[in-house]
């Protein structure tokens, strides 16, 4: 069975230093948590996460869920593990106080989400999606509906989905079906199919709390005629006591690649009762507030299986002997030598290495950004970050899954042909991850939304503003003789980026088809060049501390070791990629349709 070690040093160093999360006491909530409270969090997380969640990963896999008589059983050990996990509160950490949580922010709950993600990414799922539905009720609906719903879905008494997926109409909502009828008491009878709704149906808790796209009778055409429904699979009196079971129900389970664990169900609503969730036809607002919390979540995904990948491929590589190294035996005591010696092993793993630790401190940042957005009391403060959050939403869910799977990939790699057995674990995690680059948007969509959306639609403004950021950044460590390796890498990279930029807006003004062609290549070098500034930065975090006479040296010289490699074999990929959006984007464009 594979084994797991949280990276909790390397989440102080992102919190503590690297961040410094300390000092924001100007964000409402901040000042109520401090660096030992919030490890004692983190450690309890880890402890839950080894002991509880990752024994259960590999059985949940085997032995799936199952639809018996209409409701769904989800695979042994599961019901227990989730009640130990509302028992001990983990559910509740950065909710709203007011309604049972915790209040702590997003940059301390992002962390304790990779962890779950790493140990059993299907049983984080059913907590998960719960959160989204908690933010988009939290957001969007009226006091009465948040004092109905909110207290039981932050305790984790209950659970929540998002449906929004039809068999017709999967990116594009506009074709939905789905119908809400007024009827009596405010309520509306909502009658459709949704597939591919992950924790649709289980076993766990004792209500399901549907959130529901759907088209009320006056709707408009399009995407603008959407409306957003709280629909429970128990109907539940103003109290939050329940009643009867509502009519809905889970009508088969998807047969699917990976996160066997989690039951991803066709469901079925025949005249069901929901609640409207904010105003009229603005569904699709609200439902975009669940779904940019689901991906973030989804990137972290895409980190945390790399992380365990990553783990256990090291843990490999350090006990397989196998050949010796091309300059001579290196562990003469062995009829082998370990294929840790071997530099395309090497290569793997320190590819993996650095990515994990590069994307870990960027969905840091990115969850202050959003802890900024949201409690900054400077409205213009908080509209900038909300902006730059917006920007990098693409990235944490799009580049960092891509990324993240091909880690899996190489590390599975690692094992050679014991990688490819279910045993090791390797081929779990490979199946696992490969769903993140799919749901919540592929990544071909969140590629194409940071083009048009985010980089075309506002001119370029959250993208100058985090440009202005880097450039400081150079600015300041720019006389730095130690931060040259670094800084060099950076500024390549920068330079890339605005190459691109400069040429997807021009052509953008010609043929906006080329927008698409672009957009996959434009994610990947965005992506490389905010890790890029990340390990700058944890390069200049970890200098810093070494001049102030750390004797955490091993830690930091690792870091600088890391920071050196990410620069040589990761950043200058961003030049090959500017040239490759210039050279191939027309003709992609203008290949015939009848020569594919």
């Amino acid at each position: 069975m594979p084994t797991y070690q949280a990276p909790i040093r390397d989440y102080q160093f992102i919190l503590n230093e690297l961040l410094n999360v300390y000092q924001y006491t100007d964000l409402k909530g901040f000042d109520e948590f401090d660096s030992e409270l919030v490890d004692a969090i983190l450690q309890g997380v880890a402890d839950f996460t080894t002991e509880v969640m990752l024994p259960l990963n590999a059985s949940g896999d085997l032995q799936g869920c199952k639809l018996e008589d209409g409701k769904v059983i989800t695979p042994d050990g599961f019901i227990d593990a989730y009640q130990q996990y509302v028992d001990n509160g983990w559910a509740t950490l950065t909710c709203d106080v007011e309604y049972g949580g915790q209040g702590l922010p997003e940059v301390v709950g992002v962390f304790a989400t990779e962890m779950k993600s790493s140990t059993n990414m299907a049983f984080a799922m059913y907590p998960g999606l719960t959160h989204g539905a908690y933010a988009a009720i939290h957001a969007h609906g009226s006091d009465e509906l948040k004092n109905k719903y909110l207290p039981k879905l932050v305790s984790g008494e209950w659970t929540g989905t998002m449906n929004l997926t039809e068999s017709h109409a999967g990116t594009d909502l506009a074709l939905l079906r789905t119908k809400a009828e007024p009827v009596e008491d405010g309520l509306f009878a909502i009658s459709g199919e949704k597939i591919f709704i992950s924790s649709g149906d289980h076993d766990l808790a004792e209500n399901i709390v549907h959130l529901v796209l759907a088209k009320l009778p006056d709707a408009p055409e399009g995407v603008k005629g959407i409306s957003l429904f709280a629909v429970p699979k128990i109907m539940v009196n103003g109290d939050g006591s329940l009643r009867e079971a509502n009519t809905l129900h889970a009508a088969a389970l998807e047969h699917k690649m990976g996160i066997h664990g989690n039951s991803t169900c066709v469901m079925v609503f025949n005249n069901a009762k929901g609640e409207l969730i904010g105003e009229p036809h603005q569904g699709l607002r609200a439902m975009f507030t669940m779904m940019n919390q689901a991906r973030l979540g989804v990137g972290i995904q895409g980190l945390g299986l790399s992380e365990i990948a990553y783990q256990n491929a090291l843990t490999y590589a350090k006990e397989r002997i196998q050949g010796r190294a091309l300059s001579g035996a290196k562990q003469t005591e062995q009829k082998a030598d370990s294929i840790l010696v071997h530099g395309d092993v090497r290569r793997m793993l320190l590819s993996q290495k650095a990515l994990n630790q590069g994307a870990r401190a960027l969905m840091g940042q990115q969850a202050l950004w959003l802890d900024q957005a949201e409690r900054n009391v400077d409205t213009v403060k908080a509209k900038q970050a909300h902006a730059i959050a917006a920007l990098f939403t693409p990235i944490v869910k799009g580049f960092v899954t891509d990324q993240g799977f091909k880690a899996c990939v190489d590390a599975q790699q690692v094992f050679g042909g014991h990688g490819y057995i279910n045993e090791w674990g390797m081929e779990q995690f490979v199946r696992d991850c490969r769903i993140a680059m799919i749901y919540e948007g592929t990544n071909g969509v969140q590629a194409l939304d940071l083009v048009g959306r985010k980089l075309l639609s506002d001119k370029g403004a959250a993208l100058m503003a985090w440009s202005e950021m880097v450039k400081s950044f150079i600015e300041q460590h720019a006389g730095n003789d130690d931060m040259q390796p670094f800084i060099g890498g950076l500024m390549k990279a920068a330079a890339d980026l605005e190459r691109a930029t400069g040429y997807i807006v021009k052509a953008a003004q010609t043929n906006p088809d080329l927008i698409g062609a672009a957009s996959m290549a434009y994610m990947q070098i965005l992506g490389i060049t905010s890790l890029a500034w990340m390990w700058a930065r944890m390069a200049a975090t970890s200098l810093e501390a070494l001049a102030n006479g750390s004797d955490d040296t091993a830690f930091y010289q690792e870091k600088l070791k890391t920071a050196k490699f990410y620069m040589g074999y990761w950043a200058v990929q961003t030049g090959s990629l500017a040239r490759q959006i210039e050279a191939s984007s027309q003709d992609i464009v203008e290949f015939e349709e009848e020569l594919f």
